[in-house]
């Protein structure tokens, strides 16, 4: 990772916000921030790829609902829980005045609280104690998450934010990877959130012991009610329509992408027969990671290099939807590692370069972490809807080929809307 070392943080104009960064970050301060990213996945998705369907398929067990429907339900308050957080917990950073800076004091809050909810969710004596576990990882984790993300906008300056968001992508794939292996590997459900709790504990410490300056006094933001903090947190996309456009693009593709994935173990058990799906879904996250992992650097490079963002956008999401639809048709191991390997490359793409995309659409520099965790709602929200959508297609309206029909047009939807946004190249 290219660069000089730490820069000292951007001063504000007196009374008015911070200024958009203009020094290079270095490889330390971009490393750090990966892991903690990274530490963040790990927490998510060991729990959504294997924990937490394995412990409904116990619980759904004489319980008079399907396993798919318990899922669906445990999944979607999850997500409506992270869908509120971020946004609050975002703007909740940016009024954060401590001499440690506005962004560490909620990673460690978050990481924290989050571990302990993780190896609380791991004694779940039924559903209902696992929804709430469940809910409240989401909560914590997602306070960590918005300050994770805000951090960038905050020092990286714009034409460095592609190969940043790239580093941040790689490190992201890395922690599904590794939390999904960890989940698989651990020896039992109780086992496996245990070893996600504790890695996405210690990857946060290499950027906690960063310093972050702390606001400039002139800039701190005046006291609100909190009827007025409540209503500042969402965006009007009249008055700002790139961002409206930018958000409804990765909404929908992240849509497609959690439709694919809320059933996979399911998916591979029932439909495709293979013999160990949990080791199954393993190997098509390494594929996919793999992939994903030699396209979501030199993406978000190239793009810096030559300062454009929609047409990487475009054709990753299209690249996913052909991949999905793909497997509409052909429902086989041979073709679920093909789309794997597809999707990993789109998504590479996408993920890095949506995000310095999102980075450039941001109306307010003071409000970053507010605007941030209303664009990771676009993350969060599919996770409410995938549930609701996946099940009567699942169930009742045609199975998986339907499933992924729907998967595949949804990303190319959201792909062709990336033409809306003007303010972007």
């Amino acid at each position: 990772m290219p660069g000089p070392p730490d820069p000292p943080g951007p001063p504000s104009p007196s009374g008015g916000p911070p200024a958009e960064p203009a020094e290079r970050v270095g490889g330390g301060w971009t490393t750090s921030l990966s892991l903690a990213n990274g530490a963040v996945w790990v927490g998510w998705y060991g729990p959504m790829q294997i924990l937490l369907a394995s412990q409904t398929a116990l619980f759904a067990t004489g319980g008079g609902m399907s396993k798919e429907t318990m899922l669906a339900w445990v999944t979607g308050a999850g997500a409506v829980v992270a869908a509120v957080a971020s946004p609050v917990f975002g703007a909740l950073s940016d009024r954060t005045t401590s001499r440690w800076g506005r962004r560490r004091p909620w990673i460690l809050a978050g990481s924290v609280t989050g571990a302990v909810f993780l190896l609380l969710l791991g004694r779940a004596s039924g559903p209902w104690t696992m929804v709430l576990g469940w809910c409240l990882v989401q909560l914590t984790l997602n306070a960590s998450f918005a300050a994770v993300t805000a951090a960038v906008p905050d020092r990286v300056p714009r034409l460095q934010r592609g190969t940043v968001g790239g580093w941040l992508g790689g490190v992201q794939i890395v922690g599904v990877v590794v939390g999904t292996g960890l989940a698989a590997a651990a020896g039992g459900i109780g086992a496996g959130y245990a070893a996600c709790a504790v890695l996405s504990l210690l990857g946060v410490v290499p950027f906690l012991l960063h310093r972050e300056p702390p606001p400039d006094a002139a800039a701190r933001p005046a006291p609100v009610s909190a009827r007025r903090f409540l209503a500042g947190l969402g965006f009007d996309p009249r008055r700002h329509p790139d961002l409206g456009w930018a958000w409804l693009t990765r909404f929908l593709i992240n849509l497609s992408n959690a439709l694919v994935l809320l059933y996979l173990l399911y998916f591979l058990r029932d439909r495709v027969g293979h013999p160990d799906p949990e080791q199954g879904v393993f190997v098509l996250t390494v594929v996919n990671a793999a992939l994903l992992l030699a396209t979501v650097v030199v993406s978000g490079v190239r793009s810096d290099r030559s300062a454009r963002r929609k047409p990487y956008v475009l054709w990753s999401g299209v690249l996913m939807g052909a991949a999905t639809l793909m497997l509409a048709g052909w429902q086989t191991w041979p073709a679920a590692i093909v789309a794997a390997a597809l999707l990993g490359i789109g998504f590479g793409v996408f993920t890095s370069v949506d995000f310095a995309l999102m980075t450039e659409v941001l109306p307010d520099a003071a409000a970053r972490g507010k605007d941030l965790g209303v664009i990771n709602v676009a993350n969060s929200l599919p996770q409410v809807l995938a549930p609701a959508v996946a099940a009567p297609l699942v169930t009742h309206l045609g199975g998986y080929t339907s499933l992924f029909l729907v998967s595949g047009l949804l990303a190319l939807a959201g792909a062709l809307l990336v033409h809306r946004i003007r303010g972007v190249a």
